[in-house]
């Protein structure tokens, strides 16, 4: 087996333990050895120990190769732990202090989807930006009460994302070279690289001045990559009525946060959604996770959508430099959603297909492996 890398699992509530274990189980299957650690976080834990994330937890992830992460939060309706409390305390917190500056999510049009043809990434800055938690009340509870909300952006922040985008395009457009991709999706011919930059500068004057000015600074360096601009909300429109004008979107978090919930929908569903938080600076691990929630109502049912755990898993490996292994886990999956009726069966984070299983999938995907990888035993 190849690997043997060090992945922290936080397998989470609900259904999260289910899909991640699928995950590692697929990976298993290409052939790529994890040493894992579990650890037990989320909302269930919160309320047994009153634990979000402990220091010394946090410590001990920082020394890990990748964390994967399934899903955390409590049921639906539930008031039992205070809203924001695990995505402040536990989300955020890991993205901040582990500096997991880039939100990549890639998107391929599953067979009847919306998209279907079309690929996509967006890049989402993941440390700044209104997520940061600047702001307060005056007066609070009152008739006179005040609130503020403020985006943080700095040039250090914004430069290095701009930057990790247009990185990303040119390795899209290396891969595309003489496959499938360099056909340009569903109106043919050759594709070169592109960079959009989506924010709202004509009314965020100073954070989208500093964007706008960063991201033509930075695309002077990359003259083979075609750069664009968009107004967050035509870039709705446009991904509705047009997604294979995109190749590479970066954004900021709440723009992104946005984007990609609808990408997700077109693409094929949340339950096929995967994504990666990156340090690229691999000064600590980076945090791999399924979108979709912890969807309660269906945990232990047999009915959750691993899909999308498993695009995460391999969005690790790739991280981890077994690309090899990583392509091969997609291929296994697009091949596996070739053969179903995905627009009926990917939506949501359960399956709505009622001839599909978690096990059945499972089964298919690794079985897709386990026997490309008996024939490379074979040759070698």
């Amino acid at each position: 087996m190849a690997g043997n890398y060090r992945v922290a699992v936080i397998g989470g509530d609900g259904i999260g333990p289910e899909v991640i274990n699928v995950a590692l189980e697929v990976v298993e299957a290409c052939g790529v050895k994890l040493d894992t650690h579990s650890y037990d976080l989320g909302a269930a834990h919160y309320l047994a120990t009153g634990e979000v994330l402990p220091d010394k937890t946090l410590e001990e992830l920082r020394s890990f190769d990748a964390i994967m992460l399934g899903a955390v939060g409590p049921p639906v309706g539930s008031t039992e732990v205070p809203d924001g409390l695990l995505e402040r305390g536990l989300l955020l917190r890991l993205r901040f202090d582990l500096d997991l500056y880039v939100n990549l999510r890639p998107f391929i049009g599953t067979p009847g989807s919306i998209a279907e043809g079309h690929d996509i990434i967006v890049v989402r800055e993941n440390t700044e930006g209104p997520y940061a938690g600047e702001g307060g009340w005056l007066r609070k509870g009152t008739v006179n009460e005040v609130a503020t909300q403020g985006s943080v952006n700095t040039r250090f922040g914004v430069e290095r994302c701009v930057r990790a985008a247009f990185d990303m395009a040119l390795r899209r457009s290396e891969s595309r070279v003489g496959g499938e991709g360099a056909k340009g999706g569903k109106e043919g011919g050759a594709k070169r690289p592109k960079v959009t930059l989506v924010h709202k500068t004509n009314v965020l004057t100073y954070a989208g001045d500093l964007w706008k000015r960063t991201f033509e600074m930075v695309a002077a360096g990359y003259p083979q990559v075609d750069r664009n601009y968009s107004h967050v909300d035509a870039a709705c429109i446009y991904l509705v009525e047009d997604p294979g004008r995109f190749d590479v979107i970066v954004t900021d978090n709440l723009f992104g946060d946005i984007l990609t919930d609808l990408a997700g929908a077109l693409f094929g569903g949340i339950g096929v959604a995967a994504s990666a938080n990156l340090n690229l600076a691999r000064t600590g691990p980076s945090l791999f996770e399924p979108v979709h929630g912890a969807a309660h109502d269906i945990a232990g049912t047999g009915r959750a959508n691993p899909i999308a755990a498993i695009r995460s898993a391999a969005m690790m490996l790739d991280y981890l430099g077994e690309e090899e292994a990583a392509a091969r886990i997609n291929d296994a999956v697009l091949g596996y959603l070739a053969g179903t009726d995905s627009s009926n069966d990917s939506s949501a984070a359960g399956i709505d297909d009622q001839s599909a299983t978690t096990a059945g999938i499972t089964r298919e995907i690794a079985g897709r492996l386990r026997r490309h990888q008996t024939v490379r035993d074979s040759r070698s």
